[in-house]
């Protein structure tokens, strides 16, 4: 079905190229525009007659329509959405998001030339630097701060443009469209997209000002599925640190509008994390200060662009509109019912984005907030704010009304991949890890070559106090073979009692999402294990990894098999593993007996757990023993001078056509148990073994890595 809907009759309409990076400097195309009105395919998006489709200009570069019409080109709006949905089915781990590749500087030279034909009403455009989106893709529509450009997604268009159908909402300089007239056109887009597509959730991402009219917007549309992202939001402009400069910018005359750009880049964002962008730290200082030196000095020249992007008759316009949007925002705060997520910055000049986002979480029904405490108010044009890898690891990717953690997981880029490695280098470098495996043939090699790489795989061992053993291992799978182990967790872990809706940016529970940590079920093994991913798992659970005083090593494991028979289902490899030195590097101090000795703990202790329980999280509550104490608490430790980690996977288990243990439960007993006398002797092996390291403390292996190897090349023990 086609939805007809009638166009402003603006001429001319414009076309932008976006592809900076490919050609010398971006142009923008004046058309004719062709009509008053436009049909709009049922599963495309357009506003006021506008269907924003990148094709070819008639230069023969790509380019954007973001007018009124469509470039005639010869390529219809079918033949071009059925080529833009054409993308990769799924991302392989390391896949090329592109952070990092675009940068401020191209945004101000963006900027530049989109202000320059400046005709026509507000409209959406599609960056044409977004690859082909994967299938089923949601729609995420983009609203600007008070720059208005709807370029404030530069360093992020390739990386979004991968996992969204992705559109701008474009303001010009000179539109005086009130705060009401921008949410009717918005809220038609949505409501077109809604109707095109019932079941898929629409993304509105607000920056600044943005976030007023995407509130506003969830507030009058509670019953579309609508998940709202919040960049330091405006509905803090009654407190806002710039309010008693609003009398001098309305006085400051004509001939002093330069001063404008200079004095909003003082406080819109951080310079330095600006210029950082696209800068590899890891090399040399002398190179790093040299690229920055060399950014800065470049960005300086286009801030002048500034007073062109925001002249000051627009500048108070947009004063006015902030103050009624942030009013209108905070008058309907009650009637949001949409998934929202806030990143608050701790340095913003303009906004008291920090106090904000505490606010908004008490405020909104289902809200989280993610603080940045060193970055300013533009912050999605700052270095080391990777958006989508904030909406992967805060749990909000979904392509269904229902965040699915198995279909819906996106795999960790390069660029997560390398972030998260240089920032685990220190905890590398001190535990030292050394992993061995086995062979077909039953020989144990140094490394992983003995676990295969085609999955299913489910890795089975034991869980170290706290999960000391998780980075190295998960870092070790996607080093050397580049593939992501599925990690499944106690379902506390992605609950409000432990992330308690606001968090750092550095957060570990965020980390584990990004990196395939799921909680713990039946459905969620079931899915992992069809999707024939490497699945690690721990059969012993919080009460293994949480173990008392004396229980180094032991294995807390329930007696009936509940993993056998689903791996033999989908004839996925077992290999069982081993892992010690978790006595080389802390000291438990306290453990559940002592702290529920003490008076305020113990109480604390309880009353979380029986939260967990009301909310209908506690796990092998049907189970009797010691392995049905699943309880969490934070157990007192001491760091010690750091020994060293050793892991051992024993042979490769096939239960490939071993579908008989379906039914005969004594069979997947007896393999049960020798999966776990094969945990038990590789663990054994290892505490022996390690005897025998002659680099098994810090102080040697540092030394040996001060003249010798890399930390992965430092010897240890002869194997037999």
């Amino acid at each position: 079905m086609a939805l007809v809907v009638q166009s402003f009759k603006i001429s001319p309409c414009f076309s932008l190229n976006l592809e900076s990076k490919l050609q010398p400097r971006t142009s923008i195309q004046c058309i004719a525009s062709r009509g008053d009105s436009a049909d709009l395919l049922s599963d495309s998006v357009g506003v006021n007659g506008v269907s924003p489709v990148g094709e070819k200009g008639r230069s023969g570069r790509a380019s954007i329509d973001v007018g009124n019409g469509y470039l005639r080109s010869g390529v219809s709006v079918r033949e071009e959405k059925k080529k833009k949905d054409c993308g990769q089915e799924k991302l392989e781990v390391y896949w090329d998001d592109g952070y990092g590749t675009q940068t401020v500087k191209d945004y101000l030279e963006l900027a530049k030339e989109i202000i320059e034909p400046d005709g026509g009403p507000p409209r959406w455009f599609a960056p044409v630097s977004c690859a082909p989106h994967l299938k089923d893709s949601p729609a995420l529509f983009f609203l600007p701060g008070a720059d208005g450009t709807g370029l404030g997604l530069t360093l992020h268009h390739k990386a979004l443009g991968k996992v969204f159908e992705l559109w701008c909402f474009h303001i010009p300089v000179r539109d005086r469209t009130p705060f009401e007239g921008l949410i009717k056109l918005v809220e038609q887009t949505v409501r077109m997209k809604h109707a095109s597509s019932p079941n898929k959730p629409i993304y509105l991402l607000g920056e600044s000002f943005g976030g007023c009219l995407a509130l506003a917007v969830a507030a009058r549309n509670p019953k579309i599925d609508l998940v709202v992202i919040l960049a330091n939001p405006a509905t803090s402009f009654g407190r806002s640190q710039l309010q008693p400069l609003f009398p001098f910018l309305e006085a400051l005359p004509g001939e002093l509008q330069f001063t404008i750009p200079y004095l909003l880049s003082s406080v819109m964002g951080e310079p330095m994390k600006m210029a950082m962008v696209g800068i590899d730290t890891e090399l040399p200082p002398t190179v790093v200060l040299e690229q920055l030196s060399s950014n800065l000095t470049a960005l300086l020249p286009l801030l002048s662009g500034l007073a062109d992007i925001i002249p000051k008759e627009t500048l108070m316009w947009k004063l006015k509109l902030l103050k009624h949007g942030s009013a209108y925002a905070n008058s309907r705060l009650h009637a949001v019912t949409a998934e929202v997520l806030v990143l608050a910055s701790g340095k913003d000049g303009m906004l008291p984005s920090e106090n904000e986002g505490g606010r908004l979480a008490r405020t909104l029904r289902n809200c989280k907030v993610r603080y940045f405490k060193n970055n300013g108010h533009t912050i999605l044009l700052e270095d080391n704010v990777n958006l989508l890898s904030i909406i992967k690891r805060t749990g909000k990717y979904r392509r269904s009304k229902k965040h699915d953690f198995v279909l819906d997981f996106l795999p960790p880029s390069g660029s997560e991949c390398k972030k998260a490695i240089d920032n685990n280098k220190n905890y590398r470098n001190f535990t030292g890890p050394v992993m061995f495996s086995t062979m077909e043939d039953g020989r144990i090699v140094r490394g992983i070559a003995g676990v295969p790489d085609e999955g299913p795989v489910l890795l089975v061992g034991y869980h170290m106090l706290m999960g000391l053993e998780l980075v190295p291992l998960i870092e070790e799978f996607l080093r050397v073979k580049k593939i992501l182990v599925r990690g499944i967790a106690h379902p506390t872990l992605f609950s409000q009692l432990v992330e308690g809706g606001s968090a750092n940016e550095d957060s570990f529970v965020d980390l584990i999402r990004l990196f395939g940590g799921l909680p713990v079920s039946p459905s969620n093994l079931f899915k992992l294990l069809q999707t024939k991913s490497h699945v690690l798992l721990y059969p012993g659970g919080a009460r293994e990894a949480l173990h008392r005083k004396g229980e180094e090593y032991k294995l807390i494991w329930p007696d009936q098999p509940e993993f056998v028979r689903m791996a033999a289902r989908f004839g996925a490899t077992i290999v069982p593993f081993g892992v010690v030195g978790e006595d080389d590097i802390v000291q438990l101090v306290l453990d559940y007996d002592d702290l529920m000795k003490i008076p305020v703990l113990n109480d604390r202790i309880r009353n979380e757990n029986e939260q967990a329980k009301e909310m209908g999280i506690a796990l092998r509550a049907d189970k009797t023993g010691e392995v049905a104490n699943q309880t969490l608490y934070v157990p007192g430790l001491l760091p010690k001078i750091p020994g060293r980690l050793y892991y051992l996977f024993g042979k490769p288990i096939s239960t490939k056509g071993k579908r008989e243990m379906l039914k005969d439960r004594e069979k997947a007993s007896e393999l049960y148990l020798r999966i776990k006398s094969e945990v038990e002797n590789s663990m054994a092996y290892l505490l022996k073994k390690r005897e025998e390291d002659p680099y098994r403390s810090l102080a040697d292996r540092t030394a040996y890595r001060a003249f010798s190897a890399p930390f992965d090349q430092v010897p240890t023990f002869d194997l037999d």
